[in-house]
């Protein structure tokens, strides 16, 4: 629920630096395609692949390998799906195990050339200098691209379970894909920002019940919309109202029966109908400055079972059981500081390690771009084995 107003997805964007498929079963050469293709795959596991590259800027060198993936996954509603993503492995004679990032971009859009496994052979995708600072440490990446974002349907946006679950999967998908050269025993670590950043604390309070045979050693994860009624609240007729509208989207993608073209009048179903196929840049403009009175015949989120639906993503209620680096700008303009601080003390209530850390200066965007070095390098010590310094 945090995308950005055209001009800064554009400032964002240079801040950033903005083959044949391979059927891993004869059955399921498409994804999610052939008789009892869901009902005969675990999470995680790939249902094709094929060969891809990553470039932060168009044609940039990288010294990788990458390939896009579709791979199994869970819906919110604990329904099989397929999900698609991209596995990106340093290739730097590293013999041996290393350290494996399941890694969440911010809001990219709701259309499915929005994706970022679309993005990365072309060099469009937003925070790809970002993950190449992880490949230059050595770390392959996994990047899903969420559920329904470059696979059928509509994006599930901000449905934080959906989110999660894609994440922890992907990683699952990376270890059991097997050109990337991983294993069983690789580390992982968590990291996101904005959308990312919810994706990656649902992943973090989900890991010991969906997926505890990966080997998490920590989540680094920031700008997080922890309660997404009042991020709603906050940005209801702002630059950033663009956010609310694909928000709803998400939550009727995961949710059909909220039924949302039933509270639109004409000029909602207008605006939705765009940016159902707009990504970060036009659908911000699209949006913004729209309030929800003016889109809707009646305020889907004042009836009980939108509500409902949205604080089923809130994120708080869960001990994550591994380390947490938290962090939020002050002066963030889309997600509002008090709701990042709030999730710092949930966890904290519930007994969970975190690292909590405010940005004094700067807003939404820069935070990502400031902090990433040290979110980073916080993962780096956790796969040292160093002494976690929790700051409850």
């Amino acid at each position: 629920m945090h995308t950005r107003t055209g001009w800064r997805a554009l400032a964002v964007a240079a801040a950033l630096g903005l083959s044949a498929v391979t059927p891993l079963a004869a059955a399921h050469a498409e994804p999610g395609t052939g008789a009892g293709a869901a009902e005969t795959r675990s999470p995680g596991d790939i249902v094709s692949s094929e060969p891809s590259s990553f470039h932060p800027l168009p044609g940039q060198p990288t010294n990788t390998k990458a390939w896009k993936i579709n791979y199994r996954s869970t819906t919110a509603k604990g329904e099989p799906n397929t999900v698609s993503g991209t596995v990106i492995v340093p290739q730097d004679g590293r013999k041996g195990p290393r350290p494996l990032i399941t890694y969440a971009v911010g809001t990219v859009g709701v259309g499915d050339r929005c994706a970022p496994s679309a993005g990365f052979p072309r060099g469009t995708t937003l925070e790809a200098n970002l993950i190449q600072q992880l490949t230059l440490r050595g770390w392959a990446v996994a990047v899903t691209d969420y559920e329904g974002l470059g696979t059928p349907g509509d994006h599930t946006y901000t449905v934080g379970r959906a989110e999660g679950q894609a994440m922890l999967d992907a990683a699952r998908a990376a270890i059991r894909l097997p050109e990337a050269g991983l294993g069983k025993d690789t580390p992982v670590g968590i990291m996101g920002y904005s959308q990312g950043g919810q994706a990656s604390s649902w992943a973090a309070e989900l890991h010991d019940s969906y997926a505890p045979d990966l080997d998490v050693k920590g989540t680094a994860t920031g700008g997080v919309p922890g309660d997404l009624e009042k991020v709603a609240a906050f940005n209801d007729g702002s630059y950033g109202s663009g956010l609310i509208f694909m928000a709803a989207i998400g939550q009727n993608a995961a949710f059909p029966e909220l039924k949302l073209d039933s509270y639109l009048n004409p000029a909602g179903k207008a605006l939705v109908g765009a940016l159902r196929n707009s990504c970060v840049a036009d659908g911000a403009v699209l949006g913004s400055f729209k309030t929800i009175a003016s889109m809707t015949t009646k305020n889907p989120l004042e009836q009980p079972d939108w509500q409902q639906r949205l604080r089923e993503s809130r994120i708080g209620t869960h001990k994550p059981d591994a380390p947490v680096y938290l962090y939020h700008a002050l002066a963030d303009e889309l997600i509002p500081y008090g709701v990042g601080k709030q999730v710092r003390e949930d966890w904290c209530a519930k007994g969970a390690n975190v690292e909590w850390h405010t940005v004094p200066l700067g807003e939404h965007v820069s935070g990502v771009i400031t902090q990433s070095p040290f979110a980073a390098q916080w993962l780096a010590d956790r796969f040292a084995g160093k002494r976690v310094r929790g700051n409850c």
